[in-house]
Parts: structure tokens; C-alpha cells; sequence
């Protein structure tokens, strides 16, 4: 007996209404994309290993699916490594390739190598999946979608500013009020391990504080002990840990915490700016805070940093992210090329849209009307008409095999097709249409122009 299949964990299969909502989010945000002015672009599924490690920390290294090289990968190993099983070592002979971890850094690889085809500053927004060797749980999947929408070669703050417009202008479309998008400044964190002492320790810094939603206040204070931060450095934290009150409020707060970093000042004066900006401009759905917590643990960010949390009603990690980084294509040799974008996390906005009861009806644009068949001569009567109903925007379609009525009528009911119609003898000589409402049973004959009427009102 042949065994069942299956998928690897952390993957799904869309059913035909699951994927309708999921191209009802995609569409949503596409169109906003393009109202602000970004062009669309596609890169590789995979790209070379070497593109991909090294800019994510240790922690996003470890979670990039290698790709084993073709034929005989244990061919070009070193064969003591491989005695040693030596797995960290081993992975460079035997995968040369990787699936992408997000779309920024194969984006940087892009610019550089597409320099000089490209008009800067350049918007540019792209729409695939990615893979991450997670762990899988609710909203965390290792094969998943961002959007993502990025701006290189400009330095200027009104990026961000439009950002935050942009995050506000899709869940106003969406209709998903309650979010709130979180901001810090990697400048603030980095002011922050200088006065704490610890600036050789930034990455180790971040990583731990990036994880206080997750593992809570101690949990976050003993990895950063572990790490080799000192005692009274972490002390002089916890003023950060209770920091509240209006966004102006932390700001003030942050400048007296801060007072002897340059670095850290200037991040302070850059959320400022944005705050200041976004409140002249007002945001329809979403709410802008300061969360000087917010460390978002990927290295190549500078600048301003954004996280964004569901309504507090739904139970769900962020739905979107993304910051400013002022020289990520600097890896691949192109510098002083600044940029900054955000992300959309489909899979988790679906789950939030589906549980607050927020897609249209109107999302699932069914089959409309269902020819039954009745036999060669008036299936092809049919297919005439439906053919006229198609140029006509309706959904239309001939049941493919003359079988029992009773069947025909099931198909109809187990996809809630709207209306039947029945084509004889007698129809097709006074060319009309026996037309069946399945949902209140009635039955009328109609001409073609009374049946278009019918099914579009």
C-alpha cells in the first residue's frame, strides 16, 4: 500500500478561497505600493550562498536553507571534515547556493548589479516567497511571503515619513484598525551600549533586547550576562525596560539618558523629525509609538527601525518591519548607497484578517451561473451563450458530462454556484433559458438579454 503523502512541516496548500483572500491582501497591496510611486522587480528563489551569509547575525545564518551542489556533493568535500563531521565547516564544499532568507539583501545584490541601469533614487517593491529554517508555530512558517517595498540612494528622512503613510494607507485599505507601528533608531541602541559600556558588544546587545516580547525582562538581562555585558552595565538599563508616556515624553527621557553619545542623540533628533512630520500629516488607521526596546536583530540596519503589532484584540507576532541601512550594498562593493524599506507579512495578516472576520465577500468571485448538460447538441447551444456571458465579465460554465440531473445539481450546491440554467429541446427552438435560483428554488424562462440582467443584478 502505497504510503500518504505529505509536506514538510512549516509549509501549506491553499485552498481555491484561501488563495482568492491571499490575492485579495496582495492586490490591496500592490495598488499601494504603485499610488506611492514604487516599480515592481523579481529575483532569483535561490542566489549564491556567499550573497546570503553573513548578513543576517548568527542566529539568521543558521536559518537559511542550504542548497546540497548537484550530482555527487560529497565529491569536492575535504575528507577530514568530513571525518570530523564537521557540519559547519563541511556546508561550504558541498552547498554553493541558498533559498533566500528575505528580499533586502538579494535587493542590494540587484542594485549593484544593475547599477547602471537603474535611475536613483529607485523605488522598487517585490512580492515572493522566502524560506527560514524556524521552528514552525501560529504565524511563523518556514516558507512564506513579504512584500516589500524599498528605497535606495537617498538619505533623506522624508523616506520614513512616507513609509509610516504607506503602512497607514494599506490597513485603512484593508480595513484592519487598531495597528500600531513601532519605531526606535539603531543610532539609540548603539548611544545606549556606549553608555552601558558596552560598544564592542552591539550585536550580542540587540539580539538579547530583541527578544523581550518574547522571553520577557530576566530572561533578556541573563543572555546578555552570559554574553560578557557587566552587571552595572545592564543596571543602568532599566530605565529603558519602564520607559513610557507620549512618544515627546520618551524623547525627552532618551535625551537625558543619552546625554554623552553623539551617536545616540542623532537618533534621537531622527525620530523626532519623523514624529513631528507624521503628526502634521495624521494617519487615518494606524497609531505611530516609540518603543526604545525595539532592537529587530538584523545587522545591516543604521537608522530608523519599524515594527509593526496587530491589534492588541488578536494574538499575533508583528505584521510588518523594516528599517534604514546606510550601506548594505557596500558588501557587494557599491558605497555610500543609503536605502530604507519596509515589509508586509502576508501569511500573518491573513491570519489577522481571517480572525477579526475582515475579508469582503465579495473576496471569492465564484462561478456565477452552471450550464447543466443535457447532451452534444445542447452543450454546444450552451457553450454558445456561455461564451457571450464571458465577453459579458460573468463567470459561466458548461457541466462536462451529460449525468444524472441529481448530480449535476450537487455540483451546483457543493460549490454555491448562484444559478443553474437548463437548456432542451423546447429552449433551444425559442432560443431561451430555463433559469433556476438555488437559493430560493424558483424557476423562470428568460431570454439572453433578461438573463445577463438577472445574474449581473
Amino acid at each position: 500500500m502505497a504510503q500518504k503523502p505529505s509536506i514538510p512541516k512549516g509549509t501549506r496548500d491553499f485552498n481555491p478561497e484561501q488563495v482568492a483572500k491571499r490575492q485579495y491582501i496582495f492586490s490591496t497591496i500592490q495598488k499601494t505600493f504603485e499610488t506611492f510611486g514604487f516599480q515592481p522587480i523579481e529575483t532569483p528563489s535561490f542566489e549564491n550562498s556567499e550573497t546570503l551569509m553573513g548578513k543576517y547575525g548568527d542566529e539568521g545564518d543558521r536559518l537559511i536553507f542550504k542548497i546540497l551542489n548537484s550530482g555527487d556533493y560529497l565529491s569536492k568535500a575535504d575528507p577530514v571534515l568530513l571525518a570530523d563531521k564537521d557540519s559547519t565547516k563541511l556546508t561550504s564544499s558541498i552547498s554553493e547556493k541558498a533559498l533566500r532568507y528575505d528580499l533586502t539583501v538579494p535587493f542590494a545584490r540587484y542594485v549593484v548589479q544593475h547599477q547602471n541601469e537603474i535611475e536613483f533614487p529607485f523605488k522598487r517593491y517585490q512580492m515572493q516567497p522566502v524560506w527560514r529554517a524556524d521552528r514552525p508555530q501560529k504565524g511563523r512558517f518556514r516558507e512564506f511571503y513579504q512584500c516589500d517595498a524599498d528605497v535606495v540612494g537617498s538619505k533623506s528622512l522624508w523616506q520614513e515619513v512616507e513609509f509610516v503613510q504607506l503602512y497607514d494607507a494599506v490597513f485603512t485599505a484593508l480595513k484592519l484598525e487598531g495597528v500600531t507601528i513601532k519605531i526606535n533608531n539603531r543610532k539609540i541602541l548603539s548611544g545606549i551600549a556606549e553608555v552601558i559600556g558596552a560598544q564592542d558588544k552591539l550585536i550580542d546587545f540587540t539580539v538579547a533586547l530583541d527578544k523581550l516580547d518574547k522571553i520577557g525582562e530576566d530572561k533578556v538581562k541573563e543572555e546578555m550576562l552570559s554574553k560578557g555585558i557587566p552587571q552595572e552595565g545592564i543596571d543602568k538599563l532599566q530605565p529603558l525596560f519602564s520607559l513610557t508616556g507620549t512618544f515627546e515624553a520618551q524623547i525627552s527621557s532618551l535625551k537625558a539618558i543619552l546625554s554623552i553619545s553623539d551617536e545616540g542623540l542623532k537618533g534621537v533628533e531622527e525620530l523626532e523629525f519623523i514624529n513631528e512630520a507624521i503628526e502634521g500629516l495624521g494617519l487615518k488607521t494606524a497609531a505611530l509609538q516609540l518603543d526604545v526596546t525595539l532592537a529587530r536583530g538584523l545587522n545591516y540596519y543604521t537608522g530608523a527601525i519599524f515594527e509593526v503589532a496587530a491589534p492588541k484584540r488578536v494574538q499575533m507576532g508583528s505584521i510588518g518591519g523594516g528599517g534604514r541601512y546606510d550601506d548594505l550594498t557596500g558588501i557587494f562593493g557599491l558605497k555610500d548607497v543609503s536605502g530604507v524599506g519596509i515589509s508586509f507579512g502576508l501569511d500573518r495578516i491573513y491570519l489577522v484578517l481571517e480572525e477579526l472576520q475582515l475579508f469582503p465577500t465579495t473576496v471569492n468571485k465564484n462561478v456565477e451561473v452552471l450550464f447543466i448538460n443535457f447532451g452534444d447538441q445542447e452543450a454546444l447551444f450552451s457553450l454558445k451563450a456561455i461564451k457571450r456571458l464571458r465577453e459579458a465579465g460573468v463567470n459561466a460554465e458548461l457541466y462536462p458530462d451529460a449525468a444524472k440531473m441529481k448530480k449535476q445539481m450537487n455540483y451546483a450546491n457543493k460549490r454555491d454556484i448562484p444559478f443553474v440554467i437548463l437548456v432542451g429541446a423546447e429552449e433551444m427552438a425559442s432560443e431561451t433559458f430555463t433559469l433556476k435560483n438555488m437559493k430560493t428554488g424558483e424557476q423562470t424562462k428568460v431570454d439572453f438579454e433578461e438573463l445577463i440582467t438577472v445574474v449581473i443584478s
